[in-house]
């Protein structure tokens, strides 16, 4: 049925009896408006229902036309309505099944659903034991007064009870949606306090979400993904709570030097930062792991986080990009991204997946390295602590294990005595002379396994210094 017919048909239904009242708030007052019972064929779904905003973006930047008005379109339409929430409209169509519509919903006389998309869709599922939709009819087509239709709309969507039904992407989306309408003909003040009143938030709440996006978008460039919503809005992944992060340390050091970062850095760390997180976010970690270790990265004071230590900051993105750079390589290599694909919300969730097995395990460890890295920092003034912590990890070392004897291995303990026997020295020397006396005591000697003639020249240089410092100590 094309709109010229719907509009003829729906224009017969309102010049019946009709069923009820329902007030309507519509141009900023209570209005109290006809209920009628609409012909289910007579409705088209809104494509960008607040439901499924993200997922009909989706297919529109694959290149897919969604209209409506045809059955292509409707399926869907109804398809996304239904797995934006399946439990819950499992629920909802028994109970509509078993009561009837209890809901009324909201239309536009050219039959486009303002409210009521999914209860539409449910009714839909369950004819023909019910052949008509319970709604306002607004007095006006949906292209006669579309910035009130989309604040009516968002108004209800947005209303407090409804919320809860949405996926976290859906609201960030649809501010954008609201202000990239409204600001061609208000200023941004204006247009942020409209959609804070349509939305039921503070202003300074639809700035934040409009931030948010913007790092979403950010996130979408940096896989390649532009554009494909689908992919930073898997529901409980923990996705919402990173970009939530992200935005709060990009407002924090980019385009100015924040005292929470390392003294001098530049902007080309903010973007490392910002990769980094991009990768953490496509890894899910906030889903494999407890959230709190995604903080070590850069929350709160410059003591608490790696992106506080300068020193700390490089071994950690140096790390991350040695182990990640690579991974996404091999993907891009051996997945190249598909925009014609059937399901593109699966293919890359696909992909992202076998990115997450390539990188997970090095991105924890990674974290949990530098996180120890940055408890020592915090206690460079408590050396007992520091001490105590370094012998109990020296004690736990398998001294049979066959990585024990291996170059890199050894390399480290001889360094790490150097380095004791320095701190040793300066603070005292009879310590030091003592510590070496006892290792030349203990020292066992095998003489299938030693080179006799690097021992002897070792001992020499060994005497020849005794026999110096002997002399020093004397004429001191």
């Amino acid at each position: 049925m094309n709109r010229e017919t719907r509009i003829q048909k729906i224009a017969e239904i309102i010049a019946r009896e009709p069923y009820g009242k329902q007030d309507i708030l519509w141009h900023g007052r209570l209005e109290s408006m006809n209920v009628y019972e609409i012909p289910l064929e007579y409705l088209i779904y809104n494509k960008y229902n607040g439901r499924i905003l993200s997922r009909t973006k989706t297919l529109e930047k694959q290149g897919r036309d969604i209209n409506p008005e045809t059955e292509e379109g409707k399926k869907i339409i109804e398809n996304l309505l239904w797995k934006s929430k399946e439990s819950r409209n499992e629920i909802t169509k028994k109970d509509i099944s078993d009561k009837g519509q209890l809901k009324i919903g909201i239309i536009t006389r050219d039959g486009i659903v303002i409210d009521g998309n999914r209860r539409l869709m449910l009714l839909n599922e369950i004819r023909p034991k019910y052949r008509h939709f319970k709604a306002v009819i607004l007095p006006v087509t949906s292209e006669d007064d579309p910035i009130e239709v989309e604040k009516l709309e968002t108004t209800y969507q947005m209303g407090e009870d409804e919320k809860l039904g949405y996926n976290p992407i859906e609201k960030y989306l649809k501010a954008k949606q609201i202000y990239k309408k409204l600001t061609e003909q208000s200023s941004h003040e204006e247009t942020i306090k409209q959609i804070a009143e349509w939305m039921g938030e503070e202003k300074s709440t639809i700035e934040d979400w409009l931030d948010v996006v913007k790092v979403i978008d950010e996130y979408l460039e940096y896989l390649k993904y532009d554009g494909i919503y689908a992919m930073a809005d898997t529901p409980n992944d923990g996705k919402e709570d990173l970009f939530l992060y992200i935005k709060k340390w990009l407002d924090t050091f980019a385009d100015r030097e924040s005292n929470k970062g390392f003294d001098g850095y530049q902007q080309m760390d903010v973007d490392d930062l910002k990769h980094i997180c991009f990768d953490y976010v496509r890894a899910k970690i906030g889903k494999s792991y407890d959230g709190k270790i995604f903080r070590n990265i850069a929350d709160g004071q410059k003591k608490n986080h790696f992106f506080g230590d300068k020193k700390i900051w490089q071994g950690f993105s140096e790390q991350h990009f040695s182990s990640v750079t690579p991974a996404i390589d091999k993907i891009d290599a051996e997945y190249p991204i598909n925009n014609a694909s059937e399901n593109i919300e699966a293919t890359l969730s696909d992909r992202d997946s076998k990115f997450r097995d390539e990188v997970l395990d090095a991105l924890a460890e990674n974290i949990k390295e530098h996180e120890t890295d940055l408890g020592y920092a915090k206690a460079t003034d408590r050396p007992l602590e520091l001490v105590s912590n370094a012998r109990k990890a020296i004690e736990s070392i398998d001294q049979k294990h066959k990585a024990f004897s291996s170059p890199e291995v050894v390399g480290q303990i001889e360094e790490l005595i150097r380095k004791l026997m320095g701190m040793l020295k300066k603070k005292s020397p009879e310590h030091t002379l003592s510590v070496v006396s006892e290792l030349l005591q203990t020292m066992e000697l095998n003489p299938k396994s030693i080179d006799k003639e690097a021992m002897l020249s070792k001992l020499k240089d060994i005497s020849r210094m005794a026999y110096q410092m002997e002399k020093d100590v004397k004429a001191s």
